[in-house]
């Protein structure tokens, strides 16, 4: 084997991102990003970076969070290295499966859709609470934010939610799904595209529950979409209520 020769794997996580600065390493916080890549570095001996699907904000949770890494050896038994790099880890990251890929293969430019959920309690939880928008006592009406909610489909260009002077080459983004449910005592909002700008999810939810509240109507929704100005748009949902929940990647990426 020679000596620069890799072998690229996915690594399947899932975190609770109250106590990070997000996902990406930040030079005045500790981030996911920095935890998992000093278990990787020191499972396999040499300093070794991890690639994310995406970047979460502070506070954002992940129940299903993809990374890539090379890895100086082939891991023969993934499960055992599952096993390893949790024992490596804070409780808050937890490692589901690690996946051999194809050597190009690359897990922010390879997604084909992502899917975010956000929740909204109608009252307090104490188990729940850190993990919710509470709203106790305020009515929201769900039929007019979905209403608004599926006009999101009709658009691509989400300037208007989007953080005001990234590093992106477009605010082009395509939502194929977007929706409220309820759940007990809480309102779900699912999201789905093929990817999300900074902050994109939680400015909409923002601007849909000014929709809910009877602030905003439906059409008034989409003339913000229409203006691309993050000065129109409603004020961003905290982020302790939003979770990242699934990635998905094309089969012939996979090495079986």
């Amino acid at each position: 084997m020679s000596e620069t020769e890799t072998y690229r794997y996915f690594i399947y996580l899932a975190y609770d991102g109250t106590e990070y600065h997000g996902w990406q390493r930040q030079p005045n916080g500790i981030s996911v990003q920095e935890r998992l890549e000093k278990a990787v570095s020191l499972l396999f001996r040499s300093e070794t970076a991890v690639t994310g699907a995406g970047r979460t904000d502070a506070g954002v949770h992940a129940r299903l969070m993809v990374a890539h890494v090379d890895a100086p050896f082939v891991l023969d038994d993934t499960a055992q290295w599952v096993h390893r790099l949790n024992r490596m880890l804070p409780p808050d990251i937890v490692v589901y499966r690690i996946c051999r890929v194809k050597p190009d293969a690359h897990s922010r430019f390879d997604a084909q859709s992502r899917t975010y959920r956000y929740y909204i309690s109608c009252g307090k939880n104490p188990f729940e609470g850190r993990y919710r928008w509470t709203m106790e006592g305020k009515a929201l009406d769900v039929d007019r934010m979905n209403e608004a909610a599926a006009h999101l489909l009709q658009y691509t260009d989400f300037t208007s939610f989007s953080k005001l002077h990234t590093d992106v080459k477009t605010n082009n983004c395509r939502i194929t799904h977007a929706g409220w449910t309820r759940s007990g005592n809480d309102l779900v909002f699912e999201i789905t595209a093929d990817r999300f700008l900074r902050n994109m999810v939680r400015a909409i939810v923002g601007t849909l529950v000014e929709v809910g509240r009877g602030k905003l109507s439906v059409a008034g929704f989409c003339s913000i979409i229409e203006a691309r100005d993050r000065c129109k748009a409603g004020t961003s949902a905290p982020g302790n209520a939003l979770f990242l929940t699934d990635i998905t990647y094309p089969e012939e990426l996979f090495i079986r």
